[in-house]
Formats: structure tokens, sequence, C-alpha cells
């Protein structure tokens, strides 16, 4: 299994058979045998491996203490370095800005913990939501850093150019005339480019606005949570906070295929 590709849930299996403490005991057991010449104590050391294998991956108890955390912080740890190598690509004010809000939603955690009205379960919900917008957030600012770079490399004064050029030509040019019939085509392409480039820009405006709105909700948040009466007053916020950014993640298939046609 890759490092970085986790399995959707816990390997309890894997986890029992790499636990430290098995391999030392069934490592032990055997060499034991070896050097006593004991097939009998070697066979004892296979069976209780057996009986390991066969019950200690189902141990909830085992599962909740150990491997339950185990698997957790094994997800966090691949999210963080998902995240690191994305926010690599961000110059470093938006490299700032994403840690600030990375800070703000730990912030946000602890004081969530330290809310009696918040049960574990209903925590646990919630700052999941949290996350999601968090790794959105990086998202869409990379996004953003990726499109504006491109129409920054472009000279857009030379297109209105070429458009005003042969806007002139299709004009003055007879009907009919192969440079005329020429000139109206590149005409097309260059309106459609222009139209295209416009379209990305919109894009860029309206996510820029979704990231100011999900680092204001968790400054909003941060100073509102200790207080909160209700879960729901949190859980309300995060999903209207979800909702925009799933509208905006919808545009972006769409802005992905524009720039496609316009690169090439």
């Amino acid at each position: 299994m890759p490092e970085d590709k986790l399995p959707d849930s816990p390997p309890y299996f894997k986890f029992a058979v790499a636990n430290p403490y098995n391999l030392s005991l069934l490592v032990g057991g055997l060499a034991a045998a070896a050097v006593l010449a004991s097939p009998i104590l070697a066979v004892v050391a296979a069976g209780a491996e057996a009986l390991w294998l066969l019950h200690g991956p189902d141990s909830r108890f085992l599962r909740k203490i150990v491997w339950d955390p185990k698997f957790a912080r094994m997800v966090e740890e691949a999210r963080n370095r998902e995240r690191a190598n994305k926010i690599a690509s961000l110059d470093r004010e938006e490299t700032s800005r994403v840690q600030r809000l990375i800070a703000k939603n730990y912030e946000i955690s602890k004081l969530a913990g330290s809310n009696p009205t918040f049960t574990g379960e209903l925590l646990r919900s919630e700052l999941a939501k949290a996350s999601a917008l968090l790794d959105s957030f990086i998202d869409m600012a990379v996004t953003c850093h990726r499109y504006e770079d491109y129409l920054d490399h472009l000279d857009v004064k030379h297109l209105e150019r070429d458009r005003e050029m042969y806007t002139t030509r299709t004009n003055q040019g007879a009907a009919g005339d192969p440079q005329t019939e020429i000139a109206k085509k590149n005409l097309a392409v260059i309106i459609k480019r222009i139209d295209k480039l416009r379209e990305i820009k919109n894009y860029t405006t309206v996510a820029r606005g979704e990231l100011d709105l999900i680092e204001n909700t968790f400054q909003l948040i941060a100073d509102q949570i200790v207080t909160m009466q209700s879960p729901q007053e949190l859980s309300g916020q995060l999903d209207e906070l979800l909702s925009g950014v799933e509208s905006v993640r919808e545009t972006a298939i769409d802005t992905e295929a524009l720039m496609a046609t316009v690169e090439h």
C-alpha cells in the first residue's frame, strides 16, 4: 500500500500483524524454538500467532484504544502532506493566508472542545466539515493562483489589436474575397478567445470572493463558538459555506475546459 494512498477504513488485520509486540513475541518464540531445537515451542508460537490474528483484529478495545487513533493520525499526516504539496505552488502572500486559516481552524477545534454543548460525535462531525472547507480553500487558492498566473502572461492588448485589425479587414474587404473570408474566420477565433478569457477572469473573481467568505466566516466562528448555545448554529454556518464551495467547484469544471480550449 503506497504511503500516500490510505484505505477508506482502518486495516485492522495489517495493524495486528505489524504490531511490534506481536512481531517481537513471534520472532522471539520461533528463535527460542530454533535454539532449543524444540518443535513443540515452534508450534506453540505459531498457534499463538494464529489465535492472535483470528481474534486480535476484531477486538473492540484495541480498535478504540490503539488502532482507530493510529489510523486517524495516519489520515491526518497524509492530509497534511497533500496540503503541503499544494501550498508549495503558491506565492508567499497566499501561503501565509492559507497558514493563517489552518491556524484558525485549529483554534476553532480547541474552542469547540471546550464548549459543553458539543458532544463527542457531533463535534467530530462539525470539525470534519471545517476540515473539508479548509481543503476546499486550499484547492481554490491554488486554482486561482494558476488561472491568474496564466492570465498575467497573456497579452490581452495584442488580442484586442488583432480583433480590431480583423474587424477592419472584414468590413473593408470585398464579399467573397479569400482574404476577407480568412479575416472573418480569424475574427471569430479571436472573439471566442476573448470571451473565454473573460469567463476565466469571472471565475477567479467569484472564487476570490468565496475565499474571503470562508476566511471571514472562520473568524466569526472563532469569535462565537465558545458561547454557542446550540451546535446547529455552527452546523448552519458550515453547511452554507459548503454549499457555496460546491457551486464554485462546479464552475471550476467548466473553467478547466475553457482553459484547455484557450491554451490550444
